[in-house]
Order: C-alpha cells, then structure tokens, then sequence
C-alpha cells in the first residue's frame, strides 16, 4: 500500500470527495448504480472490464427491445415496394433522423451514409473526395493528418498516393503552432485539401479543441502553408463513445463513427455524417445496387440517385442492425440521461483512478507505473476516460504489458495492451523511434503480438478505459489488483528482481553454488533426498518395451554428443514424462514412451471445443484439469475418466471414415483439420463440465500439411509437424528450477506448495533432474538417448499455472511469485523440437535416460514468436 494513499482514499466516500467540479457520479443512482448493473449487465459479476474504448457493452434492456420489435413485426428488403419492404425503409429513415437528432444537427446541414464502420467510412472519405494530383496545371491537394490518429487513418494515404495526391503527417504540436494566415491572393484558391484528426485520442484520451475545425476551415490555422480550401475530418468513433458532440457548433467536413463503440450492438454497422456542402462534389466511380436512377448493361451509361445517402450506401444496407441502432438510442437515454450525464461519470471514475495511480509508490519512491498523459486529468473537455500506463519495477524499469495483461486475466480484469492501432501516439508517448520500429519487425515483433519488450524497451503499453456503465467498484478493484501485485508485504522482503539478483544469502549455503558464466546467478543444487521424494505415478499400460537396437544407439549418441561443462559434472537425467492426450486436460504420466514425427505419440491429439467449435482451456475452463484421459496401447483405447463419471472410451484408431464429420479449427492461430469424436463422448463431457462441448481429433491424413511451424535454427527440418500443440513439440521444465522458484513462493504463501504439484502446473512434457536452477535455458541442443532435440525457446507462462491441477481451483500468487522472482519475465522452461534420427526402429523416450545438453553461444534465448500466448495447454 502507498505510504500516501493507504486505506480511506480506495473508499467511497473518497471517491465522491476527489471528484471534478460539476462531474456527477452515477445518473442519479449514486452508488445504488450497482442495481443498475445487476439487471442490466448480470454477465459482468465477477468481471472488471475496462476495455470500453475497445467496445462498448450491450445492456439486457436493449437486446430485449430490438428482439421484441424483429418478433413482432416482418421488416423487409428497403428496395422492394411491398408493405414490410416500406415498413423497413420509413424506419431506416428515422434512424437516420435519431443519429442527426443525437449530434444536435439535421437533414439541411448533414447526411448520414451507413457503411460497416468506422474504418469503411474513411476509405469512402479517401475514395470519393476531388482530390487534385500532382502534375496537373492545378496546385495539387494534400491529405494531411495528426501523427495520433488510429490505423485507418494512416491507412488513407494509400489510396491518396495511387491518385498521385501527397500525403503530410502533422504532429500534435506543429499543428498548435501552426497559426498563420496565407496571403491575400493566396486565399482565393480553390485548390481542396483534407486535415483529419481524432476527436479524442484512443491511445491516451488526450481530446483535441473542437475549435480547430472552424479555425482550420477559416484559414487562421494552416496545417501546412498551401493556397487553396481547407476541408476537416473529424474522427469521432473514440469522442463520441462518452462525449456529447454537436454539429451544429462544431461543423465537420467529415465525421465517421461506429455503432457499437456507443452502444455494444450491434457491431459491423458505422456511418459517415457528410456536411451537405462537400456532399455534392464528392465523386465515386462503382456503383452497387440501389444508388443508380438508371443505367445501360450494354453501354457506358449511369446516372446515380440524387440521394447523397443512396448515392453511397452500395447493396442493400444492413437493415435489422440499423434497427437496432433505435433501441440503442431510447436505452442510453432511459439509461443514464444523456451524453453529457456520461460524460461526467466516466471522467469521475478516471480522473479518480489516475490521481490514485500517479501517487502509487515503491519504499524506495520510486512510482510503481508511467502514465502516458498529455494531461493532468482535471478537465472532461480536454480529457477523455482513458489512461495509458506501463508498470515500472522499483528501479524504474518497464515490465512488459503482456506480463501484466496475464496477471490482471487472473483477477478477472479485462484491460488492452499493445499500441492500440496508434503507432504515432505509441511512438510519441514511448519515445520509440522510426528505426526502432522496424527493428523490432526485423526481430519479430508485429503489431498485435504478445511481445512486449525487446532488449528491455517497451513495445507497447496498458490501456484501462471506462464507459457509461462503469462503476467505482471497477476503478476500486483495477487499484488493488495494482497495490496487491506490486506493493505487497511480501515483495518488501522478497525484492521483485530477476532471479539473477537474488542476494546469495537468500538461499541456504548447501543449496547454492555459482555459474562464472552468469555473473550473479544463485544455482540450487538438488539434494538427493529431495530427487527421492518426488513420487512417481506412471501407470502400467504407458510402459512401452524398448528395442535392444536403441540401446546401441543411444550408447552411440552419447558418445558423439558434446557434454556440458558445469561444475560438479553430475549427471542430467529424465525425471518424469508427461503426455496430455487431451490438450488442456489432466496429464497421463509413463516411465517410457513412444515418440512420433509430432512428439510423444498422442499427445495433444485430441481437443474439447464449445458449441461453437472454438477450442477450450483451462483459462476458461480450469475442470478440465479434472478430466483425466489415458492411453492403453494394448487395447488401442484412449480411457477418460473423471469424478462423479462412469469411465468412457475412445479408439486410437484414426476415423477419418465416410461417417466422420471433419471440420477445421484453429490452435494458436494455425489452423488444422480436425475430425468429431461422436455424440456419445461429446454428452459425456457436456454433462461433467456444465455446458455443451464436443472432442475432435486431429485428421492424421491432414497432420503433415495441416499444422507446421517454420522454425528458426531447426537444421535437419524446415517445417515442423505439431500435433493441438501451441508452440513446439516438447516442453521441457527442470526439478532444480522448481526448488527454486518453490523456495520463492513458499514465503508468499500461507501453506507451502509440495513439489510435485508445482510440476503438475507447468504441464511440461520432459521433467529432468539437473543440479543447476535454470541451466536449461543455457542449452541450445540436447540428446535423450538416441533422440536429438533442439532448443525453440524459453515458454512465457500464462494463468494456467495458477491452477492446481487436482483441483481445477485457481491461486494468483504462483504467476505473481514467477514474476516478481524472474523479474520482469515470466518465462519458465524451455521448448524443443525433435530431430528425427535416421533408423529403422521405433525412438522412445524413458524415465532415467541421460540428457546431455550441448550450450548455446548467446546468453539469452528469445521467445518464439506468435500473436498467441505462449503457454502449455
């Protein structure tokens, strides 16, 4: 807890006591807005979503409203003439009327184009507006646009330079200093040009003065010196989500927005408001049905509607959705009273949690986060509710939003992290620079991914964003998971610092030596008693009866294989392998075990999805942990048991048969062919986990096409057969790495954790025994017997660790205790790929066997790199 804001300012009555001048809380509800909540928005109980900058939520009321209106009248296609065609256009025209009636505007000033979004309403704007190219007698026009603007913004200027027009990036402060009148004979110029700016940045909330627009249209303010007409694109869809916005002051050239960020739903429906005075000289060029008055099959001849809105709105436009947008309006407004009612509840909320935010800090005084802020948060007209944060350690340094993302998942807080499709402002807020950005492409990192930091620089950073139906009790819950996790007691006598900044004396002196290759890392060695004390749990019908030739063979590797040089030269061996036939259910343990061209043989073969296909974890279903399958060879059976549950089979025989329904799923974003295991073991698992579910296996004609990875460093393969696996083929996790971290953890907790059950969470395929913590992550190959393997990279841990595998019950401190004890990383284990030896037997892989590793010349190993979250299911 901060030595300045412990206890009374997380309270309530603090809360209303720190609010802005004027900023009312709670649309006169107060804090009985949680009633509010529970009938309007029960599937938030338990959740914290702060992602409304992301999207708005539906409430009950608005869903039920425009289900009613479908059940009760026949909406039908607005071209047609017939009675519900005619129902459906009148009311598409009201809608419109609402949307004008919202933005304090009318028909005479403004028309509304439906289009699918935000997005399609700037590439319509880039399209249609009479740009004049360069190379022309004409001075040509030039699209300019605010360095902090979103993605599809930015994207404009491709379609500007395929018309030959330039493109001009401003920054927020040029623009601020860009007052100047052209001269006279210069203004007579008719020359168009277009500036764009957001409204409201959706990275940092920062909102920009409306007044531009009049300045910029005037002439008292020039992006760039140019003769000629000053036309503004106001981009609205972050600003109007919970700001009031009239058009009948402020008069936009241009204003695209989204529905859904608004109102929840519907998503896929946006428009563009087009000031009726630009509207005319607009131009298009493909025409779709419904916007032609007449045109020729056989010749060049179209004439378009007068209509600007059916001149644009290409097809039949989404009618139910338009709709719906009806009851989204009468909702909001029965709701919460208005926009400006919005406006001032969510500014209360963020302005709270920032004042408390900035004033967090370590022992040392150090602030525990970097707000990203071109404001001190004491104004709504200049501030939206947005803040845009990293965490900082106590030495100042960042630690990556993905690790944080991960932890805040653990409390049920739903946050964005990233760049928020805004690399300007990411750019300016971080001080990334030009060649920094394509660094970090060349090293992997692409827009949307997990990676988080590259050389201990920041890619990205934490977005907490509040809409009309946030609560103090979200802003309350955000701060304490942000105190529990970085200002614990505990932390004050465990320091959050990678394990290689442990004080030696933190560890007993028989439990410690020193590697000189890492300067300062502890490296606990296992006692022998500690190796006795593992139980093992491998059952009968995993044994599979070696071949006397892979002996040979493995003496053979042995041999060949360079051993690694380490103080004490004591032996690595396997301690226990794991195969979870099923991804993200219990873990069947063998002593020895086939290996195939995908890993152990059945592993991760098999997967349980949802109703609608998608496929299921732990993260959001922790009992399937406590569905435990087995694999009899002998039989030919897959054995799925579970408690309260008769046990049920599966044939290991692959049914890619005529009565197999094959369908295509995705696992960490590859896609795979997969085939449906039948209704009998789907009811089984529907009625043991609550909710409807089907298990579908991996297509074995499919396998090698289906799901490769092209990997890195691999030399015998370029492409690398997975089975339902996210990353690699093994993981890979050492006993005196989990001593360690169990040593960590045990101060943390009331009740220490026995060693095995840590092991069980971190789902690895290969436990070995090696007398160093964290030597592994030191390897670059290793040899198993007469198996060849090479090391991927070290495996990000996501929450799934926090389950205990018996259980299904869930403990935040175990990523927490990762974290604070590997500092500012939550790596743990490493990922192998198997090199398949040439022979004519069968390789297998035994408890006992020798590992030899062969070291890595650099002193770090990267993470694979995926848009998906590294983690074992």
């Amino acid at each position: 807890m901060p030595r300045a804001m412990a206890g009374e300012p997380l309270s309530f009555r603090a809360f209303l006591d720190a609010r802005p001048a004027g900023c009312e809380y709670g649309y006169g509800h107060g804090h009985g807005l949680r009633a509010l909540r529970d009938r309007e928005f029960p599937r938030l109980r338990g959740i914290t979503y702060l992602d409304h900058a992301g999207s708005a939520l539906f409430p009950e009321s608005l869903l039920k409203a425009f289900t009613d209106d479908l059940r009760n009248n026949v909406y039908g296609n607005p071209h047609s003439q017939n009675i519900s065609s005619k129902l459906t256009y009148d009311t598409i025209e009201h809608v419109r009327y609402r949307i004008l009636q919202h933005f304090h505007t009318n028909a005479e000033d403004y028309t509304i184009i439906f289009t699918s979004g935000c997005t399609a309403a700037l590439k319509l704007i880039a399209e249609s507006f009479p740009w004049i190219p360069e190379g022309t007698k004409q001075p040509s026009s030039r699209f300019c646009y605010l360095t902090d603007s979103h993605t599809s913004v930015v994207g404009m200027r491709g379609i500007t330079a395929s018309m030959n027009v330039l493109s001009a990036p401003i920054k927020p402060k040029e623009i601020l200093v860009a007052e100047s009148r052209l001269p006279g004979e210069e203004q007579n110029c008719t020359t168009p040009h277009l500036f764009s700016y957001p409204a409201q940045s959706n990275f940092s909330g920062t909102k920009y003065p409306l007044s531009w627009i009049q300045d910029i249209k005037s002439g008292r303010l020039c992006p760039i010196k140019l003769p000629g007409k000053w036309f503004v694109l106001l981009d609205a869809a972050s600003y109007v989500s919970t700001s009031p916005l009239d058009l009948g002051v402020h008069q936009a050239d241009f204003i695209p927005i989204s529905f859904y960020k608004i109102f929840g739903f519907p998503t896929g429906l946006g428009a563009l408001l087009v000031n009726n005075r630009i509207a005319p000289l607009l131009r298009k060029t493909y025409f779709g049905g419904g916007t032609a008055a007449a045109y020729l099959a056989g010749e060049d001849f179209y004439f378009p509607r007068k209509s600007i809105a059916e001149r644009f709105e290409d097809g039949t436009v989404s009618f139910l959705d338009i709709i719906a947008l009806k009851h989204g309006f009468d909702v909001l407004e029965k709701l919460t009273g208005g926009m400006e009612k919005i406006k001032q509840h969510t500014f209360a909320l963020a302005h709270y949690t920032y004042t408390v935010l900035s004033n967090l800090k370590y022992a040392n005084g150090a602030p525990v986060v970097r707000i990203y802020s071109d404001t001190d948060f004491n104004n709504p007209d200049a501030q939206g509710p947005i803040i845009n944060f990293n965490v900082l350690d106590e030495n100042g340094q960042v630690l990556g939003f993905a690790q944080v993302d991960s932890m805040a998942s653990l409390h049920n807080i739903h946050v964005r992290t990233g760049c928020f499709c805004n690399t300007g402002a990411c750019q300016m807020h971080l001080g990334i620079s030009n060649e920094d950005i394509q660094r970090n492409l060349q090293a992997g990192h692409v827009c949307g991914d997990n990676i988080d930091l590259l050389d201990g620089r920041p890619t990205g950073s934490v977005r907490i964003s509040f809409g009309y139906m946030s609560s103090f009790e979200d802003a309350q819950t955000f701060l304490n998971f942000i105190i529990a996790t970085r200002l614990s007691n505990s932390d004050a006598e465990i320091p959050l610092q990678s394990v290689t900044k442990l004080p030696t004396e933190s560890v007993p002196d028989d439990h410690l030596s020193f590697n000189k290759a890492d300067k300062l890392s502890p490296i606990l060695q296992i006692p022998d008693r500690e190796l006795r004390n593992i139980p093992s749990e491998a059952g009968t019908t995993g044994r599979w009866p070696p071949e006397p030739e892979a002996e040979s063979m493995r003496a053979a590797v042995s041999e060949t294989a360079v051993p690694m040089c380490r103080k004490g030269g004591k032996p690595i061996t396997v301690a226990k392998i794991y195969l979870y036939p099923i991804k993200s259910c219990s873990a069947f343990e063998v002593t020895e075990w086939p290996v195939g061209n995908q890993g152990l043989l059945y592993d991760r073969n098999w997967m349980v999805v949802n109703q609608n296909g998608v496929c299921m974890t732990q993260k959001q279903e922790p009992r399937l942990c406590l569905v435990k399958p087995s694999i009899d060879l002998k039989q030919k059976i897959m054995v799925i048991q579970a408690e309260g549950m008769d046990p049920i089979s599966v044939p290991l025989e692959d049914n890619t048969g005529k009565e197999a329904v094959t369908c295509e799923s995705k696992v960490c974003s590859h896609r795979v062919k997969t085939y449906d295991c039948g209704e009998r073991i789907a009811g089984w698992l529907s009625a043991f986990l609550g909710r409807p579910c089907r298990l579908i296996r991996q297509s074995s004609d499919m396998k090698s096409k289906s799901h490769q990875k092209n990997t890195k460093g691999l030399s015998s393969a370029t492409n690398i057969s997975l089975s339902l696996v996210n990353e690699a083929q093994y993981l890979l996790i050492n006993v005196a790495s989990i001593l360690q971290l169990k040593e960590h953890i045990s101060a943390r907790l009331k009740e220490p954790l026995e060693i095995e059950e840590l092991i069980r969470r971190f789902r690895a395929n290969i436990v070995i025994s090696a007398p160093e913590s964290f030597e592994e992550e030191e390897w670059t190959e290793i040899s198993i017997g007469a198996l060849q393997f090479q090391v991927v990279g070290p495996c990000s841990r996501c929450q799934i660790i926090c389950i205990d595998q018996q259980s299904g019950e869930r403990n935040k401190e175990i990523l927490q205790s990762l974290s604070a004890a590997r500092g500012r990383k939550t790596n743990f284990g490493i990922y192998l790929m198997n090199q398949p030896f040439s022979s004519s037997f069968s390789d297998t892989l035994s408890v006992g066997s020798q590992v030899l590793p062969v070291l890595k010349e650099n002193t770090e190993i990267q993470p694979p790199t995926s848009s998906e979250e590294k983690c074992s299911g």
